[in-house]
């Protein structure tokens, strides 16, 4: 994906986002009991595989005893929501649509504090041990005051929190029974490929427990909610109360936790997705002993590595992530990190993405040092760093660099890319707010014609650094970017800082 894509992407999903408050398309499925029923468009299931006898009823019925409903009770909304829809600016599906996942309840009418209502949710789970252990998702149980399970014989029970996660949107509780609980077994979600079959359970609308049937749609899919994002997309019927229901195999095993779907009119249209279980598994086991999920924490922002970027840098192949921020005081920091470096390997794992090196991160426990490998000036550099931990995990947004003036001249051009460049003057550092340690050369003008625009940079960007190397003026950058093109080389690499952010971007020469 090009940098321009990747800018685009961005811009699509903030549309997206405004776009949700009004008509939302990706919702949690945990529901406010007393909603009613909403109309939904809903996809036949697949049946590309044969069952046993042609019926799924031997899974139902071992697994739906597993399957419990999820009733919480929050604090009064009406101070903070308002009659507003449960996608409008104050709400909390706000952030993700600024946050993806947002609170499971629906808002209750406006009402004077002193008679504001309790809100109920419902959303689903199952159990994984007989003691009465249940995973669900987080947003089910978020800002619960009181937890109750109802388990599918009618059993009503109280709930307790045992830990949530709220980067993996999971969360365990615990009840108390009089006697050993029905349970089900976690599959492996990993053998799972597109066009297989798969049963989903849980409580959709409160209306009770329901099984519906389809296919994995696909794997892999990231919704931007968290850093960990992996959905199995599937076309099974899952709504709003399906959160936290198990995903099951043709075998009748856990394979998957249902959580979102992408929906235009606030039911099914064959668009679910479900954490996979060998994900969720993992953090289950962490989560059933108490306490939170320590993460490792590296402290880099970090883009894709495009064929222009491999082609800038000398890479043979458009793979692992790319650095394009080190935060100050971070592990990586510490361990000599530098902008610009593209890290194709942690801790034995091969980085192929930013995905894999935030999972694999995320999976070493903080303290322990582990070897990175990094392509950096045109050669592999192995370089041992501790691993943090995610009570650092802080956007620092600091740009560091030389706080000496910058030089005065000003307006030179490069027609070969389409940029207009110009020093940061004291007047342009006061108009834009500009920090006293922000360096580079300022983007007057982007030629609509030329390959700059193309590669996604706009006026108002500063180019902090030229193939790595840092420019202080818009003399230094256009030289360099015209060494660049007198060596031979396809493209030039520009670290282009935004707002409190910076991207490497690589701009074709042949495009210019």
């Amino acid at each position: 994906m090009s940098p321009q894509d990747i800018l685009r992407r961005h811009r699509v999903v903030a549309l997206l986002g405004a776009a949700l408050i009004v008509s939302p398309f990706v919702q949690p499925l945990a529901i406010k009991a007393n909603d009613a029923l909403a109309a939904a468009t809903v996809t036949p299931p697949v049946t590309s595989t044969p069952v046993p006898n042609g019926s799924f009823a031997p899974i139902v019925a071992a697994d739906k005893p597993a399957v419990v409903t999820i009733t919480t009770v929050v604090k009064s909304q009406s101070d903070t929501m308002g009659d507003a829809s449960p996608f409008s600016d104050n709400s909390p599906f706000d952030d993700y649509f600024r946050r993806f996942f947002g609170d499971q309840g629906v808002p209750v009418p406006k009402t004077p504090p002193e008679h504001a209502p309790r809100a109920e949710a419902i959303g689903s789970g199952f159990i994984v041990a007989a003691d009465g252990t249940i995973v669900t998702n987080n947003h089910v149980v978020d800002g619960a005051t009181s937890i109750k399970v109802t388990l599918d014989d009618g059993t009503e029970l109280p709930a307790r929190l045992v830990s949530n996660d709220t980067k993996n949107d999971l969360a365990v509780l615990k009840i108390k029974a009089d006697k050993p609980l029905p349970t089900v077994k976690w599959g492996d979600s990993d053998k799972l490929l597109p066009g297989d079959q798969v049963l989903a359970f849980g409580n959709p609308f409160g209306i009770g427990t329901t099984v519906t049937a389809g296919i994995v749609s696909a794997r892999g899919r990231d919704l931007h909610s968290g850093p960990f994002d992996d959905f199995i997309q599937i076309d099974a019927p899952i709504n709003r109360g399906n959160s936290g229901g198990p995903l099951m195999d043709v075998s009748g095993k856990v394979v998957g936790i249902n959580t979102a779907i992408f929906s235009p009119n606030g039911g099914s249209v064959g668009v679910g997705f479900a954490i996979p279980a060998n994900q969720a598994q993992k953090v289950v086991a962490k989560l059933m002993k108490g306490g939170s999920i320590q993460y490792g924490y590296l402290g880099v922002q970090i883009q894709p590595v495009t064929p222009d970027v491999a082609g800038a840098i000398g890479l043979d192949h458009p793979s692992g992530a790319l650095v394009s921020q080190v935060n100050d005081g971070s592990p990586a920091a510490k361990a000599g990190i530098e902008a610009g470096d593209v890290i194709t390997s942690f801790a034995g794992r091969d980085i192929k993405d930013p995905k894999d090196l935030s999972r694999a991160v995320a999976d070493v426990s903080p303290g322990t040092r582990e070897p990175l490998n990094v392509w950096r000036n045109g050669r592999n550099v192995e370089i041992s760093v501790e691993v943090g931990s995610n009570a650092e995990d802080q956007k620092t947004g600091s740009i560091t660099g030389d706080s000496s003036n910058p030089s005065a001249e000003q307006g030179l051009r490069e027609p070969t890319i389409g940029l207009g460049l110009m020093d940061i003057t004291p007047d342009v550092r006061q108009a834009m707010n500009l920090p006293a340690n922000r360096q580079g050369a300022l983007v007057e003008s982007v030629n609509p014609d030329k390959a700059a625009s193309a590669s996604g940079i706009q006026p108002g960007d500063i180019i902090v650094a030229v193939d790595r190397a840092p420019v202080r003026s818009a003399k230094q950058a256009n030289q360099a970017i015209a060494q660049a093109a007198k060596s031979g080389k396809k493209s030039v690499l520009l670290l282009v800082g935004r707002g409190d952010s910076q991207i490497f971007v690589a701009v074709p020469f042949a495009s210019g």
